[in-house]
């Protein structure tokens, strides 16, 4: 890779003021896959000066020439879908036709939802038919710091850039350094949609390093971050001395409330979809909550799910699942598996260590524990692996309960096929997003949390307005 030591930044790629080389370990073999600089204050400093400077032209653009360049960058991204996918494919583990058909995708997907959002936008406007002489007029922050999670890199790129963009803000973005590779990529990408330089800046680095520089730096206006609620937690507290804006997508653990009159397929959807991604999404269905009268038939449907979802490289094709990303990610896996056994859950399905026939990367076994009570680790904590808690509950009311019990609050999931139990029960729970009966959520559907799963939406319009300031202007006559 050409450019991987070297940061995007004024329209140029540039090397690092000095060198720190970082790196990149193919998950599915423990080698190193490519060796990236991380930055250093000198290099974040230099990225938010060219933001900054971009910004007093590219802030007054007109919308036109901005949903001009998202288009020009859909383009560019669809040209290079082929390199996208190996690159995400070899960074984070996910197997080729995964990170083909999912991983790269979902940026495609976004990026077309945001021009959509763009193209509807009222960007200027009165404020209402009596008071017309009153404006309300849509203006862009200003800077933004993007910093962006492994586990979904284009996912989360485009829900961030692609929004920034079309406001009309400057960015810099900061990849994982765990899972970098997609990010040079998207760079690249960038370059080839020509956006005027320093519209966009591209600056490696660790959490500690450019992560808390850009959120504590005094000319970044606004910080879009998505990973844990731990990282979340330190970037708010950085970002508190200069009271920029903080966007906050953070961790999750989704319940999937299955009733007694939900499908037959119901109890395999949910487990299959809570290993789907080697089980490293924030609103995977982690919980399963079952009716008492389907708990014992559950509990043995998920376990055969388990035991049937293959685990292999990515480099192979298939529906298989692949390693989880990184050898931190695996032990803390593995102890969370060994824990649900020490504090008395059943295990029924998987287990500790690796997969048969795989005796290097990170893989995870398939894992199903039933009998799991609410004062359990594994119930409590999010565990980013292909690990799935059974419970049984013993009506509505204690399903809300449960579902409820837990500081996050991103997706829950309920299966039934009573639709006004659906309506009643997805009124009480507390998270940003609920799926029923598998049905998947519209291009632009505000994604994003209650309570310790973050603040703010993304996608479509709701992404649009985390980058936008709104200006009211008396007499405009």
């Amino acid at each position: 890779m050409d450019n991987a030591k070297n940061f995007y930044i004024d329209g140029k790629w540039v090397a690092p003021a000095k060198a720190r080389d970082f790196d990149v370990i193919d998950p599915s073999t423990e080698e190193v896959a490519e060796v990236i600089s991380l930055g250093d204050q000198a290099d974040t400093d230099a990225a938010v000066a060219a933001a900054k400077r971009a910004f007093q032209t590219w802030g007054w653009t007109d919308p036109a020439e901005r949903i001009a360049a998202l288009e020009r960058l859909l383009k560019a991204y669809e040209a290079r879908a082929e390199d996208m996918a190996q690159a995400i494919s070899t960074e984070m583990g996910a197997p080729i036709d995964w990170s083909r058909e999912q991983q790269v995708t979902s940026g495609t997907w976004h990026l077309k939802g945001m021009i959509r959002a763009a193209k509807a936008m009222e960007w200027d406007r009165p404020f209402s038919d009596r008071n017309a002489d009153e404006r309300l007029i849509y203006e862009p922050i200003g800077v933004a710091a993007l910093i962006t999670p492994w586990n979904w890199p284009m996912n989360q790129i485009m829900l961030k850039v692609a929004p920034a963009l079309a406001a009309g803000c400057t960015m810099v973005l900061k990849p994982s350094e765990i899972a970098p590779l997609s990010g040079i990529v998207f760079a690249e990408i960038v370059d080839a949609a020509d956006l005027p330089s320093g519209v966009f800046n591209m600056v490696n680095g660790d959490g500690p390093g450019v992560g808390s520089q850009l959120s504590a730096h005094p000319d970044v206006d606004v910080v879009s971050f998505t990973g844990s609620t731990r990282a979340g937690r330190l970037i708010s507290i950085a970002a508190a001395d200069t009271i920029k804006r903080v966007s906050l997508e953070l961790g999750g653990k989704g319940a999937n409330l299955i009733f007694a009159d939900a499908d037959e397929k119901a109890v395999a959807r949910g487990a299959n979809r809570c290993f789907n991604n080697s089980g490293q999404s924030c609103n995977a269905p982690t919980r399963m909550m079952v009716e008492r009268s389907r708990y014992a038939e559950a509990v043995e449907i998920a376990a055969k799910a388990a035991e049937a979802r293959a685990v292999g490289p990515a480099s192979e094709t298939g529906g298989h699942i692949g390693p989880v990303v990184s050898e931190t990610q695996y032990e803390k896996i593995q102890a969370l598996i060994q824990k649900g056994i020490d504090e008395g859950a059943r295990l029924v399905a998987g287990g500790p260590g690796r997969p048969q026939g795989l005796n290097r990367g990170y893989f995870v076994r398939p894992t199903v524990f039933a009998d799991v009570t609410p004062d359990m680790t594994i119930y409590r904590e999010e565990i980013f692996g292909p690990v799935l808690s059974i419970l049984p509950f013993e009506g509505e009311e204690h399903a809300i309960e449960m579902a409820n019990d837990t500081p996050y609050g991103l997706t829950n999931y309920i299966q039934t096929t009573d639709q006004e139990k659906l309506r009643r029960v997805a009124r009480r729970l507390r998270s940003g997003m609920v799926e029923t009966n598998s049905k998947g959520f519209a291009q632009g559907s505000p994604f994003g949390g209650y309570k310790q799963s973050g603040n703010g939406r993304e996608g479509g319009s709701f992404g649009l307005h985390e980058f936008l300031e709104v200006k009211a202007v008396s007499g405009w006559g």
